[in-house]
This record gives C-alpha cells, structure tokens and sequence, in this order.
C-alpha cells in the first residue's frame, strides 16, 4: 500500500512546463506581461527560470510561465494573484486561510477536552474551509493568468489536475466527461467497497487467530486470511486505476488543448504538373556516357495538401 501511494505521488509532482513567452514577426522573443522583445539569442534563456527572474516576474519587470505561478501558488498561496496584479484578492485569500485554521485549531483544542461531536464536526469543517480557500486561490491565479494565446494549454493542464474533468470543459470536449466521471466514479466504488470488505475479514481474521476471540464465523483462520488478503489486492488494484484515470485526464486535457492550435483543415488536394528540376551542386551530375556535367532536366512536380 505505501508503494502505491508513493509512486501516485511521484506521478503527481510532475513540473509543468508551459511558458509565457512567444515569437514576434521579427525572431525574437516578446514578455506576455510587458509586450517587450528581445533577440533571439536569448530564446534559451525562456527554457530555463531562474529565482532572479522570479523576483522581476513579481515586480512586473518579466513574464512568468503560468506552470511557475501555479507552482508558486501551492508553495506561497497568493503568488498568482501577486503576478495577476489582483493585490486586493490577497486579504481574503490570508484571511480565509488563516481564520479557517485558526478555528480549526480552537474546536480541535475543545474537543480534545469535552469530546463533543459538535466540536469535531466544526473542527473539520473549518479545517475543510481552509482547504477550499487554499485550493480557490490556485484556480483562480490559473483562471486570471494573462497570456497572448486564445487558448492556453497550460491552463488546460491546471484546471484538470485541481478538478477532474474542468480541463475537458475548457477544451469545450463535454463528450469526455460522462467517460471520466464514470472511469473515477467505479474505481471510487471498486476502491470503497474492497476497503470494506478487507477491514471486514481483517478484523474476523483478528478474532479468529486469537485464543478466546469470541469468532463466531463458519470461515477457517485460513480462508479468513485468503479473503482479507484478497479484498486488499483488489482494494490497491481500485486505488491505481484511480490515480491512472485522474492522471489520464489531465494529460488528455493538455494535449489536446496544444492540439486545437494546430491547422485540422480537411481539404485534401494533390496538384500535378511538368517542372524543370535544377541540380543542387552540378559536380554531382555526370553521367556513365559524358564526362560533361548534365544541365538541368524535366521531370514531375506534385504538391499534396492536406
């Protein structure tokens, strides 16, 4: 079980990188915050980000990927909106997050004294609350992001890995939804159910492997342990499928957000026509009759479109 849940999070923390920059009609490369350009000499210097240009992309003296202020986002919650030049969003993001926390704190201190389910019951919603500002911030900064592109695919990326299936909607692919839903919302069940099962026969399997369990079953110790060994297999089999399914989406989202920007046009034409083909270097075209170079031949042009 820790193996699994080490290799999903190993499959979850992989960098996006998208970046905010692209090519002007004159080669060289423009900032998506300021509009300035630069040579193209500098073009690698967008394929690599530096903490000094971290620091000028919040101070507005430089373009930040949209992959570094969502990655921002999740280490220093209001990044994003810092970038964004939202400044006025940043008191309700802290004071939302801290005040959630902060009453978190205070209801779990007193049910830790009376034990009161109402005390827990608030605890977690407060600690829930801090979660939904915390998670809100970084749809936010990934919805606010200013870029050049109608449509950005790293967005497409984001939006999918905070809620499953937003990446699609963003795509404007509602057809994949039904399938995403449905793949997570059986793996989810398949997942609950050998959960249940596998807690079930471990705790009968307990009773029954001790002296005076009171086990009352008609199952042997060993088909107990056979059973519960299986729900468990099965439960861990339930937990991949979702974390594939989850990760599936989300590259589905991005890749074909970068492919919507590609020419799809279905008009196939093949055009046929005589041509007169020049060599490219006339010391390459003697022939086995001549010692003279062969002048320039006719021969057979054809252009595909598609």
């Amino acid at each position: 079980m820790r193996k699994i849940i080490l290799i999903a999070i190993i499959l979850l923390t992989v960098p996006l990188t998208v970046h905010a920059q692209y090519i002007n009609g004159t080669g060289g490369t423009a900032s998506a915050a300021t509009g300035t350009s630069s040579s193209s000499d500098s073009s690698s210097k967008a394929d690599s980000y530096t903490l000094k240009r971290y620091f000028n992309a919040l101070a507005h003296r430089d373009s930040m990927p949209i992959g570094w202020a969502f990655g921002s986002s999740v280490i220093l919650p209001g990044t994003a909106q810092i970038y964004n030049g939202d400044y006025w969003k940043l008191p309700i993001v802290y004071a939302g997050i801290g005040g959630m926390i902060g009453g978190g704190v205070y209801y779990n201190s007193q049910f830790k004294k009376t034990g009161s389910e109402s005390d827990k019951l608030a605890r977690n919603l407060f600690f829930i609350g801090a979660a939904a500002f915390y998670w809100g911030q970084m749809l936010d900064g990934a919805a606010s992001y200013d870029s050049y592109r109608e449509h950005l695919p790293g967005r497409a990326t984001i939006y999918s890995a905070l809620l499953p299936g937003l990446g699609q909607i963003y795509n404007r692919e509602f057809w994949k939804l039904p399938i995403y839903y449905g793949g997570l919302a059986v793996a989810g069940y398949c997942w609950y159910y050998n959960n249940l099962q596998y807690h079930r026969f471990q705790h009968e399997y307990n009773l029954a492997s001790q002296p005076g369990g009171n086990y009352t079953g008609s199952l042997s110790v060993d088909n107990l342990q056979y059973y519960r060994d299986y729900y468990r297999r099965y439960r861990d089999y339930s937990i991949v499928a979702t974390v594939l399914i989850y990760i599936l989406q989300i590259i589905d989202a991005d890749v074909f957000a970068t492919m919507g920007e590609f020419d799809v046009n279905q008009s196939l034409s093949m055009d046929l026509q005589p041509v007169i083909i020049e060599p490219l270097n006339y010391e390459f075209t003697t022939n086995y009759t001549s010692a003279m170079p062969v002048g320039n031949a006719v021969g057979v042009g054809l252009n595909f479109t598609f």
